[in-house]
């Protein structure tokens, strides 16, 4: 495949200046394996392919790989992720926020190791992200330059159809990191409003009944250290700014019939019970991910980074429904518009999945109002 650059756009860190070309590739037939590589007369990258969906991209069942917290040291999951996407398991990766800890460091030279070690992965599927607190550092300038999301928000915010599943991204550090502007959180919160409205419409539900949402910091949190897990703190993305409770997305989601909410930041995997401010709705005793009642959390924050592990409370609260602490990743299969498969691997114990569960719904759309 030969294709000439769109655009370059360059990032000053300091001393250097480094370069980010972009190509866009266009008329591309469905369902078809391209194999390319990139370079100039300074020389050529190593070759690499990839599978483009297929043309009825609504009625598939994708698999995704996803995951937080992945630095270029202690990257304990990236093996097995490079092994397991070259041999075609994934039709996409999520990652869920903070990268290579951190992308500016040493002007910027820790972040083109990472962006270098990633592409055994990254060249081969969709590397879909959000940014995380690591990424904060001049205005998030180096996640903006180095990655490429659908939109015009710099990767900040945006949303893409896989299969059966409408995919939220957003970013939690808007919430955060004020000095930059109130603006961002504005913004991004009216497009949540009507990204989320026009994936509720009838015609839209029905094509793509899934509604997962991703960003790095989570609603909730079972972690030792008091200023991770400061109520406070949580209240933020899940109620809204302090005092005046503006922005909360808690409500936002769950108004919209948001069936999943991904998350990562904590270094380890929590799968949470159906759950509402702070109140637990399975759909059952007996099937508590039938039909919930109340949207489903995942934490999963234990990709590897230099920062390691990280202990849980010690009495963990009743929305806790499995944890553990052990490096690993998520996958995610959409079978199809009923029925979501996930599990999560543990690279601790060789690839054994260590925890599993389908969340299986007849119907998809707003929950139930909450006296």
């Amino acid at each position: 495949m030969t294709q000439r650059r769109d655009s370059a756009s360059s990032t000053t860190s300091r001393s250097r200046c480094i370069w980010h070309l972009e190509v866009t590739l266009r008329n591309l037939k469905p369902n078809s394996t391209y194999v390319y590589h990139c370079g100039s007369s300074y020389g050529w990258s190593s070759v690499f392919q990839f599978r483009t969906v297929p043309e009825a991209s609504a009625d598939w069942s994708p698999s995704l790989a996803i995951y937080g917290d992945m630095g270029n040291e202690n990257a304990q999951s990236l093996a097995r992720l490079q092994e397991e996407t070259q041999r075609g398991m994934y039709d996409a990766i999520i990652h869920v926020g903070d990268f290579a800890y951190d992308m500016d460091t040493s002007n910027a030279a820790v972040g083109d190791a990472y962006m270098r070690q990633i592409e055994s992965v990254a060249a081969y599927v969709p590397y879909m992200v959000c940014p995380g607190n690591h990424e904060e550092k001049y205005n998030f300038s180096n996640y903006r330059a180095r990655f490429n999301m659908p939109g015009d928000t710099d990767s900040l915010w945006y949303s893409f159809n896989l299969g059966p599943v409408h995919f939220v991204s957003f970013s939690t550090e808007v919430y955060y990191f004020l000095g930059y502007g109130f603006k961002l959180l504005t913004k991004q919160f009216e497009w949540l409003e009507q990204d989320l409205a026009e994936a509720n419409l009838p015609e839209n539900r029905a094509k793509r009944p899934w509604i997962v949402t991703y960003g790095h910091r989570p609603m909730y949190c079972s972690d030792e250290k008091e200023y991770d897990c400061n109520k406070q703190l949580e209240t933020y993305i899940r109620q809204g700014l302090p005092m005046l409770k503006w922005f909360g997305l808690e409500d936002l989601f769950y108004k919209h019939g948001v069936d999943v909410e991904i998350f990562a930041h904590e270094h380890f995997y929590t799968r949470l019970w159906p759950i509402y401010d702070f109140k637990v709705y399975n759909g059952s005793a007996e099937a508590p991910y039938t039909n919930p009642k109340a949207p489903i959390q995942i934490i999963t924050g234990s990709a590897g980074c230099k920062e390691e592990r990280e202990p849980f409370s010690k009495d963990l609260p009743e929305w806790n429904a499995y944890h553990s602490n052990d490096y690993g990743y998520t996958r995610l299969k959409a079978h199809n518009g009923t029925h979501l498969y996930f599990e999560q691997v543990s690279d601790d114990k060789d690839g054994q999945i260590v925890d599993s569960f389908w969340v299986i719904k007849d119907s998809h759309g707003s929950y139930p109002e909450v006296q």
